[in-house]
């Protein structure tokens, strides 16, 4: 079976979803009879290139740049039209304008699989040239693939096509995370040796909702905040923090290698995802903690973030952009490291048998070959 995987970007560009096509790619790959190659769009601007990246033939088409989150390619429909000649499965990972466009444009026969990550939530203005062809392609889509069922009941236009949607989670392999060597990477930076660590890690832009997480930081004695990341609103964020005297209990880590971000997750108390928006999918991140046994707190947002950690089993979820409530919620695990502990159990349990990587892709492949010959 003969597999193109289509998405905006490729590793080593950073992302919850370049890293979910990584891990499809290289493990579809490695199973007998697949072949797998790969077609994204250069970061940024640059001309088309193509590499080898463990074991996956990946190709990046030539970009004129960005523009509303989505690259401009005239090369990726060229190339998407001559890749898809010779595959038995387009496999797109959505939202992508390009795409779309490109499969419309290509004339391709064979079966379509669409996973679908996220509504497009903040580009108003890119909608209305862009709704007609997601509509397209969702009717054309053999199957749509969501990692929650909240994915299905949160968007504003996948229920119409809810027949042929499927729920496959997202997964992680938690030996990768478990053989990492641990060392004290929060600790050591700790102002006050006793202070409960309580980590966050992503871009800083606006649905991560940081902004709220400060907030609510005036309100929380005893812990120390530990925020890994870069983006659009860092500057804004540090000078928050500035002016509201909280640089001792407040530390921006900026970007982290793979390993430290491990060993960070393995050493922080408390993690918290506080998205404020349903751009937040899923939240990969949430099982990167709890794989280490950690709670997380989290917000009841229209998607499947709840669905990862789950209210009173394995963390605490509170309403989105409420700093109070995320406030007492951050307090409540501060001060019981018994609940801390029953909570980060639960959450390891809960990777191991809902989002292990490797029972999770078999499970993709029976679908991606469904009606293959």
């Amino acid at each position: 079976m003969k597999i193109l995987e289509v998405n905006k970007a490729y590793y080593p560009h950073v992302g919850g979803i370049e890293t979910l096509v990584q891990q499809y790619s290289e493990e579809l790959g490695n199973m007998d009879g697949v072949q797998v190659r790969t077609l994204v769009c250069c970061e940024g601007r640059g001309k088309t290139s193509r590499e080898r990246i463990n074991g996956v033939d990946v190709t990046r088409a030539g970009s004129l740049g960005t523009y509303f989150s989505c690259p401009l390619s005239f090369s990726f429909v060229k190339l998407f039209r001559k890749m898809a000649k010779t595959a038995d499965v387009v496999h797109i990972h959505a939202p992508f304008p390009l795409a779309d466009a490109a499969l419309l444009l290509s004339g391709f026969k064979g079966r379509v699989v669409v996973s679908w990550h996220s509504d497009v939530v903040k580009q108003k203005k890119l909608m209305l040239f862009y709704k007609p062809f997601m509509m397209s392609l969702l009717k054309r889509a053999d199957c749509i693939l969501t990692a929650t069922r909240g994915h299905i009941d949160g968007s504003d236009y996948l229920p119409t096509f809810r027949r042929k949607c499927r729920v496959v989670p997202y997964g992680i392999t938690p030996e990768d995370y478990l053989s990492v060597e641990r060392r004290p990477v929060l600790s050591e930076q700790l102002t006050d040796k006793n202070s409960v660590k309580v980590f966050f890690t992503g871009r800083l832009v606006y649905y991560k909702g940081v902004d709220v997480l400060l907030k609510a930081f005036r309100a929380i004695p005893g812990c120390e905040l530990f925020i890994a990341g870069t983006g659009e609103l860092e500057a804004q964020l540090k000078a928050y923090v500035r002016s509201h005297n909280m640089e001792s209990k407040v530390h921006f880590l900026g970007f982290l290698p793979d390993e430290q971000l491990k060993q960070a997750y393995a050493d922080c108390d408390i993690f918290v995802l506080p998205s404020v928006a349903k751009s937040e999918a899923f939240g990969i991140v949430q099982l990167e903690a709890m794989v280490y046994g950690k709670p997380v707190i989290n917000t009841s947002l229209p998607s499947g973030v709840p669905y990862v950690s789950l209210d009173g089993k394995t963390g605490l979820t509170v309403p989105p952009s409420d700093a109070k409530a995320l406030a007492a919620a951050i307090n409540r695990l501060a001060a019981d490291k018994e609940l801390r502990e029953k909570y980060g159990k639960a959450a390891a349990e809960r990777v191991q048998t809902q989002f292990n990587e490797k029972y999770i892709i078999d499970t993709l492949y029976k679908i991606l070959s469904e009606g293959v010959k």
